[in-house]
């Protein structure tokens, strides 16, 4: 045979061996967008419940689809389900409280003016309490849940897995009608709860959750009906929640483009902090506790449960000016070198703020 034909032969030999494989073991399935809400396939439950909290933990915006817990309503914005340890927090929602014990709900029923009035005190920000309007939340939500055979659980956003008490935040679907309905659209829709942007606005139904909301303010549904035994006070709240999700929604745009932008609530902040050891990046979270020692002040801020991201401050006066001291419980960013501290079996990495022009803060109606 000449080398023409050689040629031919080892052609034709690869052909039939490519066909013969099964192509679609090592080929690499194509990335798609997720499709709407009302548009998702049913997917395969997972097999047990270690595979089940498994799927918590992994990136991405589908959770699962779960059964629902026996008495899986905790209240109008918290569920549970079967296979998940913990009660999901569910998103873009903040129902009002259910009341707590019999001394709370006479205070109220007596005097419902007096007692918002005294649950508040000389806060500067409005408070949660139990109301009639938490109670009609939860049986709202033991309404929509009913009957259910299972639900679907989604993220917002891929990397955002778990809140600050580390329960799972979610989107909550149910299949009514053949489509599949969100419990936290039409929660907003039915006027029990307004359309919770404190943590940020929703990046993946936010135009839904606005019209939601106007369309419950324009009808005087649940909390937006002036007669309503509810919080009243829904103009301050939203003006302040607002104020942060601006803040938020600026460092994320930022964040988009820049590598150096970390944001703290993200699962894998803290590797992404470790892979920037000893360099300059930009973070953002919310402070959860400040505590001031000998020679130095320590602002802790919110990262994954139990392990907060510390930055620190040896001079006094700095951390006066940053304003820090008056953003506790609000979200701040902060600009520095990532560095590792260490003292015997304790090793944290932290940020040390010598200007008070490494940290901006939001600007908050009436003031911090």
């Amino acid at each position: 045979m000449g080398k023409r034909g050689l040629q031919l032969a080892a052609i034709a030999w690869l052909v039939t061996l490519l066909f013969s494989c099964d192509l679609n073991a090592t080929a690499e399935p194509p990335r798609a967008e997720p499709p709407a809400a009302s548009e998702v396939a049913r997917v395969d439950k997972p097999a047990s419940r270690e595979s089940r909290n498994a799927a918590v933990e992994k990136e991405g915006l589908l959770v699962g689809e779960f059964s629902l817990a026996p008495n899986p309503v905790i209240d109008g914005d918290t569920i549970r389900v079967e296979g998940i340890e913990t009660s999901i927090r569910l998103l873009s929602l903040d129902t009002e409280e259910r009341f707590h014990g019999n001394a709370e709900r006479a205070a109220a029923t007596k005097d419902f003016e007096g007692y918002l009035k005294t649950r508040r005190d000389d806060a500067k920000r409005p408070r949660k309490t139990g109301t009639p309007m938490g109670e009609e939340a939860t049986k709202f939500a033991k309404s929509f849940f009913d009957g259910a055979e299972s639900v679907r659980l989604e993220r917002d956003d891929p990397k955002e897995i778990r809140g600050h008490f580390g329960r799972p935040l979610a989107y909550a679907f149910v299949e009514k009608d053949g489509r599949w309905t969100s419990y936290n659209v039409e929660c907003v829709r039915a006027g029990m709860s307004p359309y919770f942007t404190k943590y940020g606005y929703s990046h993946r139904f936010h135009n839904q959750l606005t019209h939601a909301e106007a369309e419950a303010r324009e009808a005087q549904r649940g909390i937006w009906n002036s007669k309503a035994q509810a919080y009243g006070d829904y103009e301050e709240r939203k003006a302040w929640w607002n104020a942060r999700a601006d803040f938020i929604r600026a460092f994320e745009h930022e964040a988009n483009r820049r590598s150096d932008f970390i944001l703290l609530s993200h699962w894998d902040a803290h590797n992404r902090l470790e892979a920037n050891l000893g360099k300059e990046v930009t973070v953002l979270s919310t402070v959860d506790r400040i505590r001031h020692f000998k020679g130095l002040v320590r602002v802790s801020l919110d990262m994954e449960p139990k392990r907060p991201f510390p930055i620190i401050f040896f001079d006094r006066a700095a951390f006066y000016e940053s304003g820090v001291a008056d953003y506790e419980g609000e979200p701040i960013r902060v600009r520095g070198r990532v560095e590792r501290y260490t003292k015997g079996n304790y090793s944290t990495l932290q940020i040390v703020v010598d200007d008070p022009a490494q940290v901006t803060t939001p600007e908050l109606p009436g003031g911090s």
